[in-house]
C-alpha cells in the first residue's frame, strides 16, 4: 500500500510539471500571437501604456520556457518596435527643447534594440545551435547554414533591432564593428523571401544602404530600388517606404520638394484600409508629422 502511494503520488507531482509547461507553452503560444491584435490598434498612446506588461510577461514566460521560439521572435519584434515608437521617436521629438532627456533616452532605445537583438539570436540558435559565435567569426558561413523561409522572420528583426542600435552608437566602435553582421543577416533574409511582410525587407533597406560599406553603386540608386519594390509589394498602402525614402535619399540630395510630396503621400494613406497595418502608418504617419515640420531644419535654401 505505502508503494503504490508513492507510486501515485510520483505520478500526480510528474502529471503536474507537465500540465504546468504545457500550460506555459500554451501563453506562450499566445503571446507570440498577440501582435496581431495590437497591430491593428487604432490607439498608438494606449498601445504605448500596454506593451510594457505584454513585453515583461514574455520575459517570464521565456524564463520558463527559454527554447520557445515563437515567444522568442515575438520578443524581438516587440521590443523592437516599442523602442522605434515609443522611445526613439519621442527622443527626437525632445532633442530640441531638452537635449538631455533625449540623450537618456535615446540610451534607453539602444538598451531595449540590444534586448531585441538578444532575443532574435537566442531563436535563431534553436535551431541552428552555435549560430552567434559563427555569426561573429565568418557571418557569411553562419548564414548560409540558414536554409529555410521560415526563419526569415528572426532574420529581420535580429538585423532591425542591431541595425537599430548601431544608428545610435556612433561612439561606440565596438557596436559599429557590427554592422558587417547586420548586412549578412538582413541580405540573407532578402535571399530567402524578398516579399516578406510586403515588402519589409526593401523598405529595411532603403534606409540601411547608406550604411553598406563596398558596395556597387550609389547609395542613392540603391535605396531607391528598394522603395520601388517596397511599395510595389505593399500596393503603396503602407507609410515606411515614403518616409524611409523622404528621410534618407530626399534629405540627402537636399531636395525639399520630393521630401514634401512623399510626406504629404504618406499622410494620404488611409490607416484603415489595411486593418493589420493600422498601427504602424499611424506611427509612421506621426514621424512624416515631425519630419514636415523640421523641413526648415534640414534643407539649406
Amino acid at each position: 500500500m505505502r508503494f503504490t502511494l508513492m507510486i501515485l503520488c510520483c505520478t500526480l507531482l510528474f502529471s503536474g510539471c507537465s500540465i504546468r509547461r504545457l500550460a506555459l507553452a500554451k501563453v506562450g503560444d499566445a503571446l507570440a500571437n498577440s501582435g496581431t491584435t495590437f497591430a491593428s490598434d487604432d490607439d498608438p498612446v494606449l498601445i504605448k501604456d500596454a506593451a510594457p506588461f505584454s513585453l515583461k510577461l514574455m520575459e517570464s514566460i521565456l524564463a520558463e520556457t527559454p527554447g520557445h521560439r515563437g515567444l522568442l521572435l515575438a520578443a524581438s519584434r516587440g521590443f523592437t518596435q516599442y523602442a522605434y515608437a515609443f522611445v526613439q521617436q519621442e527622443a527626437e521629438e525632445r532633442e530640441v527643447g531638452d537635449l538631455a532627456a533625449a540623450d537618456a533616452l535615446r540610451v534607453r532605445a539602444r538598451r531595449l534594440y540590444l534586448r531585441a537583438r538578444d532575443y532574435g539570436l537566442r531563436g535563431l540558435e534553436c535551431k541552428h545551435r552555435g549560430f552567434g559565435a559563427t555569426l561573429r567569426e565568418n557571418p557569411k558561413a553562419a548564414v548560409a547554414r540558414v536554409t529555410s523561409a521560415a526563419d526569415v522572420p528572426l532574420l529581420y528583426w535580429t538585423a532591425a533591432s542591431w541595425g537599430s542600435a548601431i544608428s545610435l552608437s556612433k561612439d561606440n566602435p565596438d557596436l559599429v564593428a557590427d554592422q558587417v553582421l547586420v548586412e549578412a543577416l538582413i541580405d540573407r533574409a532578402l535571399d530567402l523571401d524578398e516579399v516578406f511582410e510586403s515588402g519589409a525587407l526593401h523598405s529595411f533597406l532603403v534606409t540601411y544602404e547608406w550604411s553598406r560599406q563596398g558596395a556597387a553603386g550609389a547609395a542613392a540608386e540603391r535605396s531607391r530600388r528598394h522603395f520601388g519594390r517596397a511599395m510595389e509589394l505593399s500596393g503603396g498602402k503602407l507609410a515606411a517606404p515614403l518616409v524611409a525614402l523622404a528621410e534618407n535619399v530626399s534629405v540627402a540630395a537636399q531636395d525639399r520638394k520630393e521630401f514634401e510630396a512623399l510626406l504629404h503621400r504618406a499622410l494620404d494613406i488611409n490607416p484603415d484600409a489595411k486593418p493589420e497595418w493600422r498601427l504602424e502608418n499611424l506611427v509612421m504617419q506621426r514621424r512624416a508629422r515631425w519630419l514636415l515640420g523640421r523641413a526648415g531644419q534640414l534643407f539649406v535654401e
